[in-house]
């Protein structure tokens, strides 16, 4: 059987296939959204009538491979990753991930992974290794079965709400003022995050707490931790709700890392802890009818958590904890062109005044640092940023957390002090690579990382980012002219 047969034949699928259909006709879905993440963290796929349900839930669709590169095309006209040559995939629907869209409610959308056609000569019916959520699937599940860990996830994801002008392009305005935490801001964007909240909520995300964070227009939304993909799932359909929810108040929902300049730029805090144990608690939201398939509203509760201390310093986590931020130490580097990955991610780093992550050490609650133990029993990865793909950065973390057990690294003392003051007095200090061509250098240096980016996705990873780089390299941008218009007399 091909990879393919596997995950359509796999033990109990055929009954969430039966209960997606079961929902369908309770909810009165009409049209369904089969989707999947491209290399940049891009929701793509088709539109499938829910009345071909059953069919497309065994045989799936196809599409051009380029559609996981985003169907773009580099600075030479060539598209990225696959020709039009290329052959097309397979989108297969996991009926666990089905949901309904609250601001339609006759239309559903189910995630999808992707193979191989049927007819390649070569691996038909493989894993599409360009597939980052079907990757992140496969490297959780071999981590699990080499360590007996699970990774549970949390990401703080801030983003702008921006002005449009009469014709629905950017102003250049936050809707409200850049004061951090002021409820006065929070209030004045309150029809907004509630309308957020609402659709969040009925799609299965957990929402606990929020605040207007020190940028214009800056909010920062929080749901629950849980299992890495079910977490990066629901980290790409709040970008969905923030899209929809901006289109009814003719905003704009900017996750652009650095869309202004002198005030903080959006980050998007990941913090992670291994743990062994554990069940799945079904609608934790405690819905009368949930509107979706049950694991969308299903979290990971209890079990042990391997990061919390060992010893009685409560600041210093457990040596599985200790191991794994080693392997992170270890491949900062690499790591930082996948939680830093685009131009403009570099605009927050070089703005050190705004609590930038730029510094390659670690600390208990210290913000100085670009790793820091933000609580016990949690580690918070400070560099990645509101445009991150968080399913390259699962399989990169575990690809690090793995490095870091096998060969028991050390990551050294905690950091204590305020780096950036250490930095001005004299102190010598590893940075993260600060620009993209830098990180993409290290990146390609690091088997490890690499490799957490298998065959097919690296290749098409490479492609996209080294033309993102070289395209700007060879832009002439309004820096230049306001530099050197006005260069000789």
């Amino acid at each position: 059987m091909t990879d393919l047969d596997v995950h359509v034949n796999q033990p109990g699928r055929d009954k969430l296939v039966k209960a997606v259909r079961e929902k369908i006709n309770e909810l009165g879905i009409t049209y369904i959204y089969f989707q999947f993440i491209s290399v940049t963290g891009r929701i793509v796929g088709k539109g499938i009538p829910a009345a071909h349900w059953e069919r497309a839930a065994e045989k799936g669709f196809q599409l051009v491979y380029g559609s996981t590169a985003n169907l773009f095309t580099d600075r030479h006209g060539d598209y990225i990753g696959y020709g039009p040559e290329a052959m097309e995939l397979v989108g297969i629907p996991d009926p666990e991930t089905f949901a309904q869209l609250p601001w339609d409610k006759k239309v559903a959308r189910v995630y999808c992974t992707c193979f191989r056609n049927r007819e390649e000569r070569e691996n038909p019916g493989g894993h599409l290794t360009s597939d980052c959520r079907g990757n992140l699937r496969i490297a959780h599940k071999d981590f699990q079965a080499k360590h007996g860990m699970q990774l549970r996830v949390g990401t703080e994801p801030e983003m702008m709400w921006l002005k449009r002008d009469e014709k629905g392009n950017p102003t250049g305005e936050g809707f409200s003022k850049p004061y951090c935490y002021h409820i006065d801001q929070f209030e004045s964007l309150r029809p907004v995050f509630m309308k957020v909240i609402e659709y969040s909520n009925a799609m299965g995300l957990d929402m606990v707490q929020g605040d207007h964070e020190d940028a214009p227009g800056q909010l920062e939304l929080n749901w629950m931790y849980d299992d890495v993909l079910r977490n990066a799932d629901r980290l790409s359909t709040y970008r969905q709700i923030c899209a929809q929810v901006a289109r009814e108040h003719n905003l704009i929902a900017c996750f652009m890392t650095k869309p202004f300049m002198g005030v903080s730029a959006s980050g998007c805090h990941t913090n992670m802890s291994l743990w062994t144990g554990g069940k799945d608690k079904v609608n934790v939201l405690g819905h009368k009818s949930i509107p979706g398939a049950d694991d969308v509203f299903t979290y990971v509760e209890g079990g042990e958590n391997l990061f919390m201390p060992d010893t009685e310093d409560q600041q210093m986590p457990g040596i599985v904890g200790l191991q794994s931020i080693g392997g992170v130490m270890k491949h900062l580097g690499a790591l930082t062109a996948i939680g830093s990955s685009t131009v403009n991610s570099y605009r927050r780093l070089w703005d050190q005044g705004f609590w930038a992550p730029v510094y390659a050490d670690w600390g208990y609650q210290n913000r100085t640092c670009g790793l820091r133990i933000s609580a016990p029993g949690r580690f918070e990865y400070r560099s990645v940023d509101s445009m991150h793909n968080p399913y390259l950065m699962g399989s990169a973390l575990l690809a690090a957390f793995d490095d870091g057990l096998d060969n028991k690294i050390d990551p050294g003392p905690p950091e204590n002090t305020n780096m950036y003051e250490a930095v001005a007095a004299g102190k010598v200090v590893k940075k993260l690579p600060m620009s993209l061509g830098e990180a993409l250098d290290r990146l390609d240096e690091d088997e490890t990382i690499k490799g957490s980016m298998p065959d097919e996705m690296y290749r098409v990873f490479k492609h996209y980012k080294r033309d993102e780089w070289e395209r700007f390299l060879g832009a002439t941008t309004q820096w230049d002219i306001d530099t050197y218009m006005d260069c000789l007399p």
